[in-house]
């Protein structure tokens, strides 16, 4: 990241809610992804030990203890989330998503963006910053996902 981007970030940290016990941020990852209409196994993080919002500007960030990697079975995916993931959040839409990454064909690519276009598809598009994009379906990413990791 450079030290743009980090100045960036912080800025959109001032007046935000930060919560740092990890059951409350678990609830909050949960209650946001509930709110924001993405299926609640998008962010499949362990450990969360900080999560904040900042209403005004749609930021977010998630921060766990490390690194970790889920494989989606049914997209058979590995996605690696750094320990602090950011994002801007809309209706349907995290954008500008920093510490989530896929492996495409042999290289590893950042995740820079994802969204529901139309809730009646049932089907979630990711893209990264070239505008490369991929869309499977919704179900890959639901709750179960995270249940079948404990």
């Amino acid at each position: 990241m450079s030290s743009t981007q980090v100045e960036v970030i912080e800025n959109h940290r001032e007046n935000a809610e930060v919560y740092t016990d990890p059951l409350i941020c678990m609830q909050k990852c949960l209650q946001l992804l509930d709110e924001i209409n993405l299926p609640r196994g998008i962010f499949p993080l362990e450990d969360i030990v900080e999560a904040g919002r900042n209403h005004e500007t749609g930021f977010i960030w998630l921060k766990q203890k490390k690194e970790t990697d889920h494989y989606f079975k049914k997209i058979k995916r590995t996605v690696t989330y750094a320990v602090e993931v950011t994002s801007f959040v809309e209706d349907r839409r995290l954008k500008n998503i920093t510490g989530v990454k896929t492996k495409e064909l042999s290289f590893t690519v950042n995740v820079s963006d994802i969204w529901i276009k139309d809730p009646k598809s049932n089907k979630i598009t990711f893209a990264i910053p070239s505008g490369i994009k991929r869309t499977f379906p919704v179900s890959a990413f639901e709750e179960e996902e995270i249940k079948k990791r404990k």
